[in-house]
């Protein structure tokens, strides 16, 4: 994992820097100083993108205090419709990254604003534009974020993972609560790698590992295919189907040696053990097909176990070989 204070490393060095320009040009700090905790975002894109959107916001939100002070002044009703109008429009505009950085400017430049009601606003722009721009900056250049050791850390935790699975596969139904948090690990780290692919365009160095972004991508999207047919294996059970004891004994080899190879085993031949269960499902297939009274509109338990099996080991197959290649 990422050093967890990197966040707070960023925020402390993007707070002093804002607080020290605004302090040197003589402009309050303060709304400044929250414009760059709040703008400082996972990735620069993030940053950039968020950043676009409090800017008009807090204009927004700048425009009805100054306005409502100067027809009520300082009373309950400036906050309640400099609040409130502020919320609508934002609302409306669609600005809701900066609904609540545009609140908290209306209420608190009240408080602030005595006279010259028109230098206050744009006073307020500027010092917007700073806390955007400083934490920016500072995401861009001081720590910059780097999710590629985090990929692969998830990425090998979900191989084990599926391991893991199979191998409860022989003991009888897996638990469901496993598969579920598997597709929790695998959307996490579908979000890690859309990050790193963002900033791969503000960090130029990053350019270099584009051929890696596109296999780990190519790898979850594998996986999460895995995951959905290890979700349709989850409610049978081997031995309460029609299969052989030795039928069985064959499904427990193929399944243990795909979850060691999961694991991390490389030595494991999946060839051999795809061609005995394609040829299993013909057996079944065929005899399925023979039965008069079968429902045709629904497939045997074991067709669907065996099918499910072969995908996952044509899907783990693909992987290894997009990874050599």
């Amino acid at each position: 994992m990422r050093f967890p204070g990197n966040r707070i490393v960023k925020t402390a060095v993007a707070v002093f820097i804002t607080a020290l320009i605004c302090q040197l040009i003589g402009w309050p700090p303060f709304f400044a100083v929250i414009t760059a905790i709040v703008t400082l975002e996972p990735t620069v894109a993030d940053s950039i993108k968020k950043g676009i959107v409090r800017f008009p916001a807090s204009a927004i939100g700048s425009f009805y205090a100054v306005l409502f002070i100067a027809i009520f002044g300082n009373s309950p009703i400036t906050y309640t419709l400099a609040a409130t109008l502020t919320i609508i429009t934002c609302f409306r505009l669609k600005l809701h990254a900066g609904l609540l950085v545009a609140t908290i400017t209306a209420v608190a430049m009240i408080e602030v604003i005595y006279d010259n009601y028109l230098m206050s606003f744009f006073i307020r722009l500027g010092t917007t534009s700073i806390g955007i721009v400083v934490s920016t900056l500072v995401n861009m250049f001081i720590l910059p974020p780097n999710y590629i050791k985090d990929i692969k850390q998830n990425i090998k935790q979900i191989h084990t993972a599926i391991g893991d699975i199979l191998l409860a596969m022989k003991k009888g139904k897996v638990d469901k609560t496993n598969i579920q948090q598997l597709g929790k690990k695998m959307t996490k780290t579908k979000d890690l790698i859309r990050f790193q692919k963002e900033e791969s365009h503000y960090h130029p160095l990053l350019d270099s590992k584009e051929d890696e972004f596109a296999y780990v991508t190519e790898e979850i999207d594998h996986l999460q295919l895995i995951h959905y047919h290890l979700n349709n294996v989850q409610p049978l059970d081997v031995k309460e189907t029609a299969f052989s004891d030795e039928q069985i004994a064959l499904i427990d080899h193929a399944v243990e040696d795909l979850a060691n190879y999961m694991k991390g085993d490389a030595t494991v031949n999946l060839d051999s053990h795809e061609v005995k269960l394609k040829s299993l499902m013909g057996v079944f297939w065929r005899s399925s097909h023979d039965r008069e009274t079968i429902n045709r509109s629904l497939l045997p338990d074991e067709l669907i176990l065996l099918y499910e099996l072969i995908s996952i080991f044509y899907l783990v197959k693909e992987t290894n070989i997009e990874k050599a290649g």
